[in-house]
């Protein structure tokens, strides 16, 4: 793969994890359905649940999900993108805030994204996600002065 080859693949996978945000953020399960692959090998670990695999669990967890969210908003940062051959992955940080109930929550997600390249159809070559694993970050809690008396 040439160096400019190599870009756009990076590029195509950046706008696939974009998309995945914004139907995240839509609280839409079309949207959301549009950038997953519907199969059984597909898996989903959200912060705090077990495994999920295969599409029909997956999607369900997402309509739970949007059904109990009023907004939810992403920031992503440090994005870390491995392409190798039909499958890449992304790694992130995501900054959430979202509203549950009347509640606004901030929170800090590591997750990582799995794509696979398809090309179903000869004009369209797209990245579908296989895989999505959200740690959550806790933070450290800030050391007192008398710390170093222990």
């Amino acid at each position: 793969m040439t160096d400019i080859e190599a870009v756009r693949q990076h590029r195509k996978l950046f706008l696939a994890n974009q998309r995945f945000y914004a139907a995240f953020e839509s609280l839409d399960i079309k949207q959301m359905a549009e950038v997953w692959e519907h199969d059984e090998r597909v898996q989903c670990i959200h912060p705090g649940w077990p495994r999920l695999a295969g599409w029909t669990n997956v999607r369900d967890s997402w309509v739970r999900i949007f059904n109990n969210a009023r907004s939810m908003q992403f920031q992503i940062a440090d994005t870390q993108i491995t392409v190798q051959g039909s499958v890449a992955w992304v790694v992130c940080i995501e900054r959430i805030t979202m509203t549950i109930d009347e509640s606004q929550q901030e929170t800090q997600v590591l997750a990582t994204n799995i794509f696979v390249e398809r090309d179903d159809h000869p004009e369209e070559h797209r990245w579908l996600m296989v895989h999505h694993h959200g740690s959550p970050i806790f933070q450290r809690p800030p050391e007192s002065d008398d710390s170093a008396d222990r």
